[in-house]
């Protein structure tokens, strides 16, 4: 560690019977969850079963009923500038803007940390290299944004979401447009942070074998609904597997964790 990327711990984080609604199709019903201060839990689930409009409800950025609390204080009623300071969150797929650099991308997440309409400190500027380089993003610090790869774009949006330092990341399928190389980076770095610094992660996870190995807890949710929760061998099961996803599948330990493979037919 560099100490320049050091979040200040982690937060506790409980959700309480989020629901959520699009018109007349219902999409959360009744979620609960708790995350302890620096745990990694992943929501898994089939295409459809609410992943992503958990995460924004969470954060506020989805119309819901219940509560959510970090460290016990009702996160609705926190002021927007304290928020931005406490959670982070890197969305599936990130609305980018047109004509900045992906250095001066990266450096928005200071953003919360200054003074308004003040300039970049040098703190901010140390924070930003720190960040850009652990991500591989030094070469592409010039360039637009919006000129980058899907995959150079996620990293972008992590690297503006851990320039806030958080206590707590939200993320939403953080790999999806990933190679295995830059997965594993991406994964590694927040398992450093959540190890060594406290850092609480929230995320959603496609990768089945990616969540079984990097979080500590799993959610599975089915149609909108908390099917299993525990650890990853408590959740991530054949039989779970069958009737969730509709999958064959064999679950096996390895070195770093639990793998799934398919079983062929």
């Amino acid at each position: 560690m560099t100490g320049q990327l050091q979040p200040t711990g982690g937060a506790r984080v409980e959700a309480l019977g989020i629901s959520a609604a699009y018109g007349r199709n219902q999409v959360l019903d009744s979620v609960r969850f708790t995350v302890a201060a620096g745990g990694w839990l992943a929501i898994i689930g089939p295409n459809g079963s609410g992943k992503s409009t958990l995460l924004r409800s969470v954060l506020g950025l989805q119309r819901h009923e219940g509560q959510v609390r970090i460290d016990g204080v009702p996160a609705a009623g926190m002021p927007r500038r304290d928020r931005a300071r406490l959670l982070a969150y890197a969305p599936q797929l990130p609305v980018v803007p047109e004509g900045i650099s992906t250095r001066d991308y990266v450096a928005l997440g200071r953003t919360p940390h200054r003074p308004l309409l003040a300039a970049p400190r040098a703190i901010d500027r140390a924070i930003v290299d720190d960040v850009m380089r652990r991500l591989e993003l030094e070469p592409l610090g010039d360039r637009l944004v919006a000129t980058l790869s899907g995959g150079e774009q996620q990293r972008a949006v992590l690297a503006r979401a851990l320039a806030q330092r958080p206590r707590v990341l939200f993320l939403d399928e953080p790999t999806a447009s990933l190679d295995l190389g830059h997965a594993q980076q991406v994964l590694d770095l927040l398992d450093r942070l959540r190890r060594e610094e406290g850092l609480t992660v929230v995320s959603t996870l496609h990768d089945l074998t990616l969540a079984g190995q990097y979080a500590d807890r799993l959610m599975l949710l089915a149609a909108g609904r908390v099917a299993a929760e525990g650890t990853p061998d408590q959740v991530l099961t054949p039989a779970a597997l069958a009737a969730h996803y509709g999958a064959r599948a064999a679950v096996v330990t390895g070195p770093d964790g639990l793998a799934v493979l398919p079983v062929r037919g």
